[in-house]
């Protein structure tokens, strides 16, 4: 026997998020109810470098955790869009940049206990200052440069409180070694 579902209902559709309560019947037989799932598109982020050879990391407000953070361009995918030119569209949107080579490193999941979307990781090089920020309207999003070695530092000394974020930078420092 596989996990089963056995009712799902949506208590929240918006255009960010949907929620909804779920019952289902695990292999063993055990029957989970309620569980709540949070839908997201999926989502992408980049280490961003620049022809200079510098991270583009952004400083933005986060009101889940009442705090501002240093993080990792990127959102989320649109519908039917490929996730290259998804993280290249943010890219643009949130830095100005564009880049002349995008690879992707993997994919995560940030929290598959609630959420049930998949962050897409890239590693961006050879960015060039190509145009002005266009944010969203609940967006202000401040840009800062740093060395490879200061960003380094930075996540060997746990500054990327996202996990998903750090995660992209392991894998993109690992794909730096290779080319």
């Amino acid at each position: 026997m596989q996990t089963k579902i056995i009712s799902s209902e949506y208590i929240s559709k918006h255009q960010y998020f949907n929620a909804r309560r779920d019952t289902y019947q695990l292999a063993s037989g055990k029957i989970v109810d309620p569980y709540f799932v949070v839908e997201l598109p999926p989502s992408a982020t980049a280490m961003a470098i620049t022809a200079e050879n510098e991270v583009i990391l952004i400083s933005q407000y986060r009101h889940p955790i009442s705090t501002e953070i240093l993080e990792l361009p990127g959102g989320f995918v649109e519908a039917g869009e490929d996730i290259f030119e998804g993280i290249k569209r943010e890219l643009l949107e949130e830095t100005g940049y564009s880049f002349k080579d995008v690879y992707h490193l993997g994919n995560t999941a940030a929290n598959p206990g609630v959420l049930n979307n998949f962050t897409e990781l890239f590693l961006a090089t050879g960015g060039i200052k190509t145009n002005i920020q266009s944010l969203d309207s609940n967006e202000e999003i401040s840009i800062q440069l740093k060395s490879l070695a200061e960003v380094r530092e930075m996540l060997h000394e746990s500054k990327f409180i996202q996990s998903m974020q750090a995660l992209c930078l392991f894998y993109g420092f690992r794909k730096l070694e290779g080319l």
